[in-house]
């Protein structure tokens, strides 16, 4: 299995699966030292690996930021090392066995060394993968030098163009007319609603105001005159 690194590496692709499957991985890649988050550029890297099962041999492999896999080194139970090429040494890396820990340093670590390191074992015909470990540059933010007040304008007029720009979305203006179409539909139907009872309380209104005034007229007297008894013709002898 040492002089064939690449083997390995093809064999981790094809049963990745089944050796997830087959036990539960407690395998872990981190940094050996613990209080480092971001390696600076330039700088020596070491990475550790403790695999449940220290009888058998661990490979040291990088996630690039495409999501390609690559070989770095194969180290065995009995600190041997092989790298890419089936070479023993490496001018970039190296690789160790101390006690039960696989030990990857990285020499000088550069741009094109930055992704997800990875170490994977073969325990009982099953290959096993540790959990990954990121290794980026640390995201530098830049301060914005002062600008004068036509510049500063000028930005706010780029601004306020990305943010109509940005609100542009189609999906959100599909939503947005979505919105629109169901506040129409519930909105419409109870303003209908409440114009008919409006009309038909006006409606009620005026027509008890006219009934009220056609009883008040069939109340009154004869003459005319409401509580005026009616004259009774007088007989002269």
């Amino acid at each position: 299995m040492a002089g064939s690194p690449a083997l390995l590496l093809l064999l981790s692709l094809g049963l990745c699966c089944t050796g997830a499957q087959g036990q539960r991985n407690t395998m872990e890649a981190r940094f050996f030292n613990r209080n480092m988050k971001h390696p600076q550029e330039g700088q020596r890297l070491e990475l550790e690996c403790t695999p449940y099962n220290s009888d058998s041999g661990v490979s040291w492999v990088r996630q690039d930021k495409d999501g390609k896999l690559h070989f770095i080194v194969y180290i065995s139970t009995f600190s041997r090392t092989t790298y890419p090429g089936n070479e023993k040494t490496s001018s970039q890396f190296e690789g160790s066995k101390q006690g039960n820990s696989f030990r990857l340093v990285v020499k000088n670590f550069r741009a094109q060394d930055q992704g997800i390191y990875f170490c994977i074992t073969n325990i009982n015909q099953m290959l096993h993968f540790s959990s990954g470990q990121p290794a980026f540059f640390p995201v530098t933010t830049t301060t914005a030098a002062p600008t004068t007040p036509a510049a500063t304008t000028q930005r706010s007029q780029v601004t306020k163009k990305d943010i109509c720009v940005q609100s542009s979305d189609p999906g959100t203006s599909n939503r947005n007319m979505l919105n629109f179409y169901c506040e129409i539909y519930i909105w419409a139907p109870l303003a209908g609603v409440c114009l008919v009872l409006l009309v038909a309380l006006i409606v009620t209104i005026v027509l008890c105001q006219k009934t009220r005034r056609r009883r008040c007229r069939c109340k009154r007297p004869p003459n005319g005159k409401p509580g005026a008894k009616p004259s009774v013709p007088t007989r002269h002898i």
